[in-house]
């Protein structure tokens, strides 16, 4: 619209400033045309007695031509004052008024002439007829063989015709106005639609929005700069996805950093938890029995047998923690093969019937006999005796457990449930956390270290397994799938 609008301003002004030099000079410049006609005619009339063609009938059809176009009326006197030359059938008027001019000069002459210009030859005025009101431009003197002459030429009619221009350049400056209005409208459009789809283009980009390209096929400078924002926009979005990518792989590698040391603190912090109190009964009973507080046999054989379990329990959980950091660090070897899982459960409950017996445990195995299962066996086997072994150790009331497995299509679930009390809900999401103990008085008691199930966790996910656990009626029950 703007540019539509400085255009039309530009041909209005245009317009007006044409009619406005035309009102203002070009009056003006019609006498000064005269004028030189009139100086034409003069010189042209002097240039034939000189070289002797003024008798000559080619002359006489030149001087008539140039009379003729520049609307000259024209009367040359011999030396007898007699009409040597006319442009007119009236030149007896012309000769009256050259007449009056030189030897009759009336006294309202000089009221009704302008000189314009005067030399020894002739003189140059403006001149109004007092007879038909209008005005003329006049030249009269003398040729230079002494003839007298006089031209005279209407200068009324410009104004007529200034005014009729004017009117006339009027109605074609409107009538050009409205077409060039609708002409630069169109014209205008067409060359600021591209520049506006640029301009979307770019306020999306802007917005990192690179769906939008430019569709323009024309070949100018808005074309080539198309072709150049479709170019930057393909660019921009290609390097601000491998910038996404760099920061998404970054923040991993920082949030994975975060986590490993987090994890070590609270590795770090366990792990001394865990050592101390075994440490503690070792040095003391060591100490004790190295400063002989009894001498009684049966109390060393005490103080003795105590520092071994302690040991023992300090080596199972150096043994568990490389385990884990092998199976978790990707250290453990996976072998994964088909196997009787089912023959494999009976086996370890058979091994562990002495323990059960000395609980007065009833154990009982459920499921399809054989049961073949794609995994690890020797992973299989630590899962079971995990599970098994928190069964045994939590299992109270009727003091039940019940070993299942159950085929579901391609998965087959194994599953470990005693009776017991339940586990609080809010500590269910938290078993899998390594040396996580719901109650830390009774783990401790039977030698627990809190990343059994932590051990689970990492190898049912090296498997690609899936784990979990949850409440039941007067129990709980672990399970794994695979």
């Amino acid at each position: 619209m703007q540019l539509a609008a400085v255009v039309i301003l530009l041909v209005i002004g245009t317009i007006f400033a044409c009619w406005f030099i035309n009102s203002t000079f070009l009056e003006t410049y019609y006498v000064d045309r005269k004028e030189s006609s009139l100086i034409t005619v003069y010189d042209r009339l002097n240039a034939a007695y000189v070289d002797g063609t003024i008798d000559d009938s080619d002359f006489d059809i030149e001087l008539q031509q140039i009379c003729g176009r520049y609307n000259i009326n024209m009367l040359v006197l011999d030396e007898n004052s007699e009409t040597f030359k006319a442009t007119m059938h009236d030149s007896d008027f012309l000769k009256k008024r050259l007449i009056e001019d030189f030897f009759q000069k009336g006294p309202d002459a000089a009221n009704r002439d302008i000189i314009l210009e005067t030399t020894e030859q002739y003189t140059l005025r403006r001149t109004m007829d007092p007879m038909i009101r209008t005005e003329y431009l006049e030249m009269l003197g003398f040729l230079q063989n002494g003839n007298l002459f006089f031209l005279r030429t209407p200068i009324e009619s410009i104004r007529e015709s200034v005014r009729i221009a004017n009117r006339f350049l009027g109605f074609i400056g409107i009538v050009a106005v409205l077409v060039s209005a609708v002409v630069i409208w169109f014209v205008s459009k067409k060359v600021t639609e591209p520049v506006s789809e640029l301009f979307v283009i770019s306020d999306k980009m802007k917005n990192l929005n690179f769906d939008t390209k430019y569709t323009g096929k024309s070949k100018n400078e808005i074309g080539a700069l198309g072709e150049n924002i479709n170019e930057l926009s393909e660019t921009l979005e290609k390097t601000i996805s491998e910038l996404k990518t760099a920061n998404s792989e970054l923040q991993q590698d920082v949030e994975r950093k975060t986590q490993i040391d987090e994890m070590r603190k609270d590795f770090l912090s366990n792990v001394s938890h865990e050592l101390k109190t075994p440490i503690a009964l070792i040095q003391g009973y060591a100490e004790g029995l190295k400063e002989g507080i009894s001498d009684d046999p049966e109390n060393r054989d005490y103080y003795c047998d105590v520092i071994v379990d302690e040991s023992r329990k300090m080596n199972e959980l150096v043994q568990k923690l490389l385990t884990l950091n092998q199976i978790e660090f990707g250290k453990s070897t996976v072998s994964v093969e088909c196997f009787d899982v089912r023959e494999m459960i009976d086996t370890f409950v058979r091994s562990a019937d002495i323990l059960l017996r000395s609980e007065d445990i009833t154990c009982t195995v459920e499921g399809d006999k054989p049961c073949n299962i794609w995994a690890d066996e020797s992973m299989m086997e630590d899962v079971f005796r995990n599970f098994f072994s928190n069964a045994i150790h939590y299992c109270k009331g009727s003091k039940k457990i019940v070993v299942r497995t159950l085929r579901n299509g391609e998965k087959t679930r194994i599953s470990v449930y005693n009776t017991g009390d339940p586990i609080p809900e809010d500590a269910l999401d938290h078993l899998w956390e390594k040396f996580y103990k719901v109650d830390k008085a009774r783990t401790r008691e039977y030698g627990g270290s809190g990343i059994g199930l932590s051990i689970v966790k990492a190898m049912m996910e090296a498997m690609n397994g899936s784990y979990g656990v949850h409440n039941c009626p007067n129990g709980v029950e672990f399970w794994v799938e695979v």
